[in-house]
């Protein structure tokens, strides 16, 4: 059922290319915009979602998966930095080596220790909630299984990684 609903939808690339080429994006960025739609298109099929509409695609779905995929990249633009191939030589962006940070130059083993060091200065509440929401815990399950106050998780979790950042 999956592979039948996603041949229908590639069926249609030409008319996804030309949906996110009118939100203003570039040839090359709606391609590869409309890959990410895919994939996310099919891990959502997978997990039982029925994009169909009668014995047809739901367009307006896939039409609010595109412009929400392309709404983020804009979002994250600002972030991103991007390099003509004329500023790199040999694989080697000069730029970015005159932008040092202490991270880069510090050895990795000392900056780990005084990492470790800070944590064990703080705190137990401040360490714990930290370390597992830095282990990959979502702030929001953290929140559901603990009953403890989403925003306290979050401010103690962005408190703690601040005065890290700080050691840094």
């Amino acid at each position: 059922m999956v592979q039948e609903q996603m041949i229908l939808i590639a069926k249609r690339n030409k008319d996804w290319v030309n949906i996110v080429k009118s939100f203003g994006c570039s040839n090359v960025v709606a391609e590869d915009i409309v890959q990410e739609m895919y994939i996310k298109i099919q891990l959502k099929l997978e997990k039982g979602l029925d994009i169909m509409y009668g014995n047809e695609i739901n367009y307006y779905y896939i039409f609010k998966t595109l412009r929400s995929l392309c709404f983020d990249l804009k979002r994250k633009e600002k972030n991103i930095t991007i390099f003509s191939i004329d500023e790199i030589v040999d694989g080697h962006n000069y730029k970015t080596t005159l932008i040092q940070t202490s991270v880069f130059d510090a050895n990795y083993d000392e900056v780990w220790s005084k990492v470790q060091e800070e944590l064990s200065k703080m705190y137990w509440y401040d360490r714990k909630v930290f370390e597992i929401i830095n282990e990959g815990e979502s702030i929001a399950e953290f929140s559901r299984k603990s009953a403890i106050n989403y925003y306290s998780l979050y401010n103690t979790y962005n408190k703690v990684k601040d005065k890290l950042k700080k050691i840094i």
